[in-house]
């Protein structure tokens, strides 16, 4: 269907004082639909004193910024935002609107799309612009993750959600320039239904496991809670995070924060240490975009291996002592 909509619009999440990285990951694939489509690139930022971020979005290849700063907003709440983002759609008029797989974008991309009449594509790894249709070609991670498939919407706006570390964040250029322009919230006060009472956060010691770019995980066949501690020590060894399949969240050997898989949280490190895990479909959804995944099983078949570029067969508790004292041998050196 034709509209007139036009380029490509990336919704910014703040945290810590900075564009979050999923936001400049946004941006990176965003420069590069808008040029592909000779069209522009816009960020949108949401908050209260937020308008000190809108160069940083510049820097990372936004040629304009829609900023609504408003202290209605300074806080996340799923209707609010919703609202104010349907308003800024109908103003700015993208014809691609690309947003984080947080829990913000899994919730505000399929509430928007509903409200602009379009469709959204949750948790894309890829996104290209057909050349003889230019329409958005979204890819993304099928049947557990086992396959992958092109999704094309053929109604403006385009949204799409992308996957943590599925794109590349341009290297940020101080020397850019771009247009910044503030719009109002427009907050309906009617049509919020829900109201937040309180705010728990979540604390996690060390690096976080979406963040870290090790992560070393175990499965049931770890068998306790002293079993994750030697593979804590190791993750501390190597400056990663702790992870774990479903089976030891349910056995309370580690907090379910840690779960990677369909279920749990999807990852994308550098390094993927899977140990005593054997790569069921859904486990492997939440780590087969690791660039690096090295298997430790005693079960040669174990589906774990068909994804692994480094395997090792063996049990465990002989391999991972041995691995540990030969890292610490070579920092040390």
């Amino acid at each position: 269907m034709m509209s007139d909509n036009t380029g490509v619009a990336v919704y910014c999440e703040i945290k810590d004082d900075k564009i979050m990285p999923i936001a400049a990951e946004g941006l990176g694939v965003g420069r590069k639909l808008a040029d592909s489509l000779g069209q522009e690139l816009a960020a949108v930022i949401l908050g209260s004193g937020v308008g000190t971020y809108a160069q940083q979005a510049i820097e990372y290849g936004a040629d304009k910024v829609y900023v609504v700063d408003d202290a209605q907003v300074k806080e996340y709440q799923p209707d609010v935002y919703v609202s104010v983002l349907e308003n800024a759609a109908k103003k700015i008029k993208p014809q691609i609107v690309i947003m984080g797989q947080t829990d913000a974008g899994r919730e505000i991309a399929p509430r928007m799309a509903y409200r602009l009449e379009t469709a959204a594509i949750l948790d894309c790894v890829d996104l290209d612009i057909d050349s003889d249709t230019k329409r958005l070609l979204q890819t993304k991670p099928v049947y557990g993750g086992n396959a992958q498939a092109v999704f094309v919407n053929e109604t403006d706006p385009q949204i799409a959600t992308i996957r943590t570390k599925a794109m590349e964040a341009l290297e940020p250029d101080a020397s850019r320039k771009g247009e910044v322009v503030n719009i109002p919230a427009e907050i309906d006060a009617a049509a919020l239904k829900t109201k937040i009472v309180q705010r728990v956060a979540e604390e996690v010691a060390g690096i976080k496991i979406e963040d870290a770019s090790i992560v070393v995980s175990g499965g049931r066949g770890i068998g306790s809670v002293e079993g994750f501690k030697q593979l804590e020590e190791l993750a501390t060894l190597m400056k990663g995070a702790l992870g774990a399949s479903r089976p030891p969240c349910d056995n309370n050997w580690i907090p379910e924060t840690a779960q990677v898989g369909l279920t749990g949280k999807i990852i994308a490190p550098d390094v993927y240490i899977a140990v005593a895990i054997s790569g069921s479909s859904q486990h492997m959804s939440g780590c087969s975009g690791a660039k690096t995944i090295v298997a430790i099983n005693k079960d040669k078949e174990a589906n774990i291996f068909r994804y692994a570029r480094y395997g090792v067969v063996g049990d465990w508790k002989k391999v991972l002592p041995a691995f540990t004292e030969k890292l610490k041998e070579l920092m040390a050196s």
